[in-house]
């Protein structure tokens, strides 16, 4: 049964992230004369192709971290009322998909958002004080949007700092500047790598902003669009390519440094929770008007967003606000079949792709958990593959490999059809999903399998601490669950499954 989980979760891996990625090598080296690096050069000539490769994803990331570790530091170490609601809610945007970042941004500060009208009228202005087009707004779109990795992942960190690490360096005469430099920032270096990683990766594969807010400025996502959309498939193949590694080889390069950059915080034995400071009644209260303030501010665009759905179509012109509200909108979605069905497309998409997810990642996870040898390393770094690779690479490698019927090559058309879409949402999760399976399975006791072996019986150990045991003996079970004292069984035919949960 295990060879054959093994099959299965290698096939996969191998045919839908592997293979894809292949024709898009491919096709960056076909020319009309056989294969050739003619379309690399054509790359590395233009000036406006080095422009596009030349964003740096790292901007992103020193932007991000320079809100979301603040915002940790200021919702996890200072103790004040509502910290934790508003901690929630700064943490908002990242329930959000990226286009609705986007969508909020240009309402509430494009050329004709709330705000730039706000500055107009009070200034007494003829045009925009401003408009959000070219780097600078890329910039400030992805840092608005991902500064929430690097909060969530400080925060967590902070959560889990020892107390009675800042109790020894102050016991040992360092100041609290240096206690936080030293000490503490050190230990959070995993937590900030990962986001750094997370942000880096991100940005490298953002479409959205950069086709709406970039204006003349190109980054490779785009220029892919474009390409393709000049039918210059193989400028597009290389440019995918590029992205590709390009984001590859900085995972490679963030994961040696966090290798050779491990903190472990000695304790005494028993570790004290990490404490948030405590402060005055009056400077406690002064803190949550602060933590107000800044929750309001950074989820503004999204409120923006839920405000103008309100709005009748062609009632808002050039007032400073809408002057009309309804639920118009809302009732032509859900009374109308055709505005319906995106929604309900979208959700049975998603459910086909999670319900795929789960049962892949049952196998992979579990064998992940429990493997060995160098077959193992391989099945993993496949795993990691959907995450390293960009969106856009991702959906130019299934375009290229999937719009053509070639079944003795594993090519089938789904281009256009409905089966596309949760394809790529299954294989773009993978490593999300597998990852927490993995992380359960590695929980359970393998000597559980073990006893379950020893007396006749074939065992399947799921996440979540599920033992399933299927008996063939006459054994009691009290014999393979009688130390642990909680189970369950039923009576299938001559067959009796029992659970331990």
């Amino acid at each position: 049964m295990r060879r054959t989980a093994w099959a299965i979760v290698v096939f996969v891996l191998l045919w839908l992230v592997l293979y894809p990625n292949l024709f898009v090598v491919r096709d960056s080296l076909a020319s009309a004369n056989g294969f050739s690096v003619a379309n690399y050069t054509r790359f590395f000539d233009s000036a406006a192709e080095l422009r596009a490769l030349s964003l740096d994803a790292n901007m992103a990331s020193a932007l991000s971290a320079a809100i979301g570790i603040p915002l940790a530091f200021f919702f996890t170490r200072l103790e004040f009322p509502g910290r934790r609601v508003l901690g929630a809610l700064v943490s908002l945007p990242v329930l959000l998909p990226p286009l609705v970042g986007v969508i909020a941004f240009m309402f509430l500060y494009g050329e004709t958002g709330f705000l730039t009208r706000a500055v107009q009228v009070v200034l007494h202005l003829q045009n925009p004080p401003w408009r959000l087009n070219g780097a600078g707004a890329v910039l400030l779109v992805h840092a608005y949007t991902m500064y929430v990795y690097f909060y969530l992942f400080v925060s967590a960190g902070l959560a889990r700092l020892d107390s009675s690490v800042l109790e020894a360096a102050a016991a040992l005469g360092a100041s609290r500047r240096r206690t936080w430099l030293r000490v503490v920032l050190p230990m959070l270096a995993p937590a900030i790598g990962g986001a750094a990683l997370l942000v880096f990766m991100t940005s490298m594969g953002s479409f959205s902003a950069p086709y709406v807010f970039g204006g003349g400025f190109r980054v490779l996502t785009t220029q892919i669009f474009a390409s393709k959309l000049n039918g210059d498939l193989g400028i597009a193949a290389v440019e995918t390519v590029i992205l590709a590694i390009s984001s590859i080889v900085f995972l490679l390069w963030l994961q040696r440094y966090e290798a050779g950059r491990s903190y472990t915080g000695a304790t005494k034995g028993t570790g004290v929770a990490f404490q948030a400071d405590r402060y005055s009644r009056r400077a406690r209260w002064s803190l949550t008007l602060a933590g107000a303030a800044i929750a309001l501010f950074l989820i503004l665009p999204h409120l923006t967003v839920l405000l103008v759905s309100f709005v009748p179509e062609g009632s808002w012109t050039t007032e400073f606000i809408p002057p009309r509200y309804s639920l118009d909108s809302y009732r032509q979605i859900f009374t109308n079949a055709q505005t319906l069905r995106p929604i309900i497309n979208s959700f049975s998409m998603a459910a086909w792709a999670t319900i795929a997810n789960v049962v892949f990642a049952l196998m992979a996870g579990y064998l992940l958990a429990r493997g060995t040898g160098r077959g193992k390393r391989l099945v993993d770094a496949l795993v990691v593959l959907p995450w390293a690779l960009p969106g856009t690479v991702l959906a130019i490698a299934l375009a290229a490999t999937f719009s053509v019927n070639q079944p003795l090559a594993g090519r089938f058309v789904l281009v256009g059809t409905s089966v596309i879409l949760p394809l790529a949402y299954f294989i773009r999760n993978i490593p999300l999903v597998t990852r927490a399976t993995m992380a359960s399975s590695t929980q359970f006791d393998p000597a559980l399998e073990e006893a379950l072996k020893v007396l006749g019986n074939s065992a399947l150990v799921a996440p979540k601490g599920i033992v399933i045991a299927e008996h063939r003996t006459k054994r009691s079970i009290d014999e393979v669950f009688g130390t642990l004292k909680k189970y369950r069984s039923a009576k299938y035919g001559d067959t009796t499954l029992s659970f331990y949960a």
